[in-house]
């Protein structure tokens, strides 16, 4: 496909292709899950076309399913049926790689009553990281966070001014060689759709005026850990009576299910009995451009509030770090314990080898401060659990990676790449 931009889920695809019969391919609309189909698939029939073709795929699936393989399904959530049709397509081929479903919405509970194992791959697409986008200049390779002992260094690349671009822009395919202005006017629209377009497609569909209140709530307390109640406090509505923190959590389920929010767990792990782990959430949107939309900011706006920008930063870091992560199948976590130290980020991956994160601006203090809070860390694990620490490392919105004489890694987030 001409122009097509590499995406780090090509080489997943492309393997979940010959494993399985065929692909879920999930994520929030205008990701570029329809493009990224489109590059492994041999053919292509796309239910927001016609509701011509909406009829025909309820009424003869196996027609609608004929054609070269892999055949994506385009938003096949729009005729629900298809799912199983897919399935006894690929039980009656006994092929793998025979189709692509792509859609911006989980499908409910009794749609999946049968979960397709053995048959489909569940696959979630993400926004582009700073590596997708062309904005890292990949001096520091993810995978060497799990290597004990690599050497970690770089320079030049991307500064603090272009940082706050980067949050204002986004991630989105479409959007990332605009500027920080054009995608801004983009991603206030896209935010509109989302409470009165997107989550009115939902078996119950919320209020948007409450759900826009919400989004905007959650844009101000980003890569916080607010309450169901603070969240509902700072709607503003009162009339006809304030949100309820129940109604608060209903709305972000369905934010999660459109793919729009995403929870970033706490990390269960084994920690000495001298302190208690905590296990509440951290919410982060898909894309730091949805936030920054909703509460209508631009880069100076970042610029000019440093505890801000550190939030939105610290955001942007956990998108591409799940990003790298997930190219190795791993997992991203938070970690808070009961004596107050939080470090942002650990991912771990699927042999239990894991790295630690604290997300900072880059000032020699709160460097110096990270590296204290994760050096912390190793002394509340289990010695078994600490003795699987790959590496510590602090992210900044600088320009220079390097390791320290402790042995902490700081590293520069335009840098990394998988």
């Amino acid at each position: 496909m001409s122009g097509y931009r590499v995406r780090l889920i090509d080489e997943k695809i492309d393997k979940k292709l010959k494993s399985s019969g065929g692909i879920l391919l999930k994520g929030a609309r205008y990701c570029g899950k329809t493009t990224t189909a489109e590059y492994h698939a041999a053919s292509v029939v796309r239910f927001d076309a016609s509701e011509q073709i909406r009829q025909q795929a309820v009424l003869m699936p196996h027609i609608v399913l004929q054609g070269k393989t892999p055949r994506l399904v385009d938003e096949w959530q729009l005729v629900p049926s298809i799912w199983n049709a897919a399935r006894y397509e690929i039980d009656k081929r006994a092929a793998k790689g025979q189709f692509i479903l792509t859609g911006s919405a989980s499908p409910s509970d009794d749609i999946s009553a049968h979960t397709g194992a053995g048959r489909f791959a569940r696959l979630t697409l993400r926004t582009m990281s700073l590596a997708e986008s062309g904005d890292s200049s990949q001096s520091v390779n993810f995978r060497d966070c799990f290597s004990k002992g690599a050497a970690i260094g770089g320079l030049g690349g991307a500064a603090i001014d272009d940082y706050a671009h980067f949050l204002v822009r986004g991630g989105m395919p479409a959007l990332v060689t605009e500027t920080a202005e054009i995608a801004r006017e983009a991603m206030l629209d896209y935010v509109e759709n989302i409470a009165y377009v997107d989550m009115q497609k939902l078996d119950s569909p919320p209020t948007p005026e409450r759900v826009a209140a919400l989004i905007r709530s959650l844009s101000r307390n980003i890569s916080t850990e607010a309450s169901l109640e603070k969240l509902a406090a700072e709607t503003g509505l009162a009339d006809p009576a304030p949100m309820a923190a129940g109604t608060v959590r209903k709305y972000l389920d369905q934010l999660s299910e459109i793919f729009i929010l995403e929870e970033l767990p706490s990390w269960k792990t084994h920690i000495r009995s001298a302190v208690q782990q905590r296990v509440k959430p951290k919410w982060h949107f898909v894309d730091t451009s949805i936030p920054a939309a909703a509460l209508r900011l631009l880069p100076q706006s970042l610029l000019n509030d440093v505890e801000a920008y550190g939030l939105f930063f610290e955001s942007l870091a956990i998108r591409d770090l799940r990003i790298y992560a997930d190219a190795l199948d791993g997992k991203v976590y938070h970690y808070r314990d009961s004596s107050g130290l939080e470090i942002d980020a650990v991912a771990e991956l699927p042999d239990e080898t894991w790295a630690a994160f604290e997300v900072k601006l880059g000032s020699t203090e709160s460097i110096d401060e990270a590296s204290s809070n994760l050096q912390k860390l190793l002394t509340r694990l289990a010695p078994e659990k600490a003795a699987q620490c790959a590496s510590l490392n602090v992210i900044i919105a600088g320009s220079s990676s390097y390791t320290r004489k402790d042995n902490i890694n700081v590293i520069a987030l335009g840098h990394l790449f998988v």
